[in-house]
């Protein structure tokens, strides 16, 4: 098997396992009410999914520093699938909020969306991954050119406002958060620290990846 496609297999897997073990959890639960999930089923899966959301959101993130960190262009390949579990996890959460808490009314939803801001950041993270997956393809990456690149530059408002979203959630136990934003800064600087050398070196505009 090749290199590429064995890192894809991994990657599958690896980001495939928090479902799976939610979903064993929904079984106990379905099995014995309460032991699998909680006082508050609810709560737990839309929680769970959210945090895991931006976890994945985090690692799609991570995968060109991952390529220039290990010189194997395999991760490369691999960033459109990372990114398509991350927009995925992203949708089980909405819909998990959006039936669990609102009971699938659209007017609630927009009301949130109108009167909370942290569902406003949320929904402006979503917005921007929605249209960073519908462009992902090589299709459109040939259509859009040098705007391609400017478009998907968008991924720092999604994890911001995912960030945001979160921080204005969180009531007490700040460290996760906190753990997340700096691996978001960390991950800034060295994308920023990357494109100047790269810059630098070529006088190109934009640095490849």
């Amino acid at each position: 098997m090749k290199p590429a496609l064995t890192l894809k297999v991994v990657l599958a897997s690896l980001l495939s396992a928090p479902l799976l073990w939610l979903a064993w959890r929904v079984q106990l639960d379905i099995n014995q009410p309460g032991t699998g999930l909680g006082p508050d089923a609810g709560e737990t899966l839309v929680h769970y999914l959210g945090e895991w959301s931006l976890v994945m959101v985090l690692i799609a993130f991570t995968i060109s520093p991952m390529r220039r960190w290990t010189g194997f262009s395999g991760w490369l390949r691999s960033r459109r699938m990372v990114g398509l579990f991350a927009f995925a996890y992203v949708v089980l959460h909405i819909a998990s909020y959006l039936v669990f808490y609102l009971n699938l009314s659209w007017q609630a939803l927009f009301e949130d969306f109108v009167e909370r801001a942290y569902i406003t950041a949320g929904m402006l993270a979503f917005f921007c991954l929605l249209l960073m997956t519908l462009t992902s393809t090589r299709g459109w990456q040939r259509r859009l050119r040098a705007r391609w690149y400017q478009l998907h530059q968008l991924i720092y408002l999604a994890i911001g406002s995912a960030l945001v979203h979160l921080w204005w959630l969180t009531r007490d136990g700040y460290l996760e958060v906190a753990l997340y934003s700096l691996w978001f800064v960390l991950l800034c600087v060295e994308r920023w620290a990357g494109s100047a050398r790269f810059i630098w070196r070529t006088g190109a505009r934009q640095p490849p990846g």
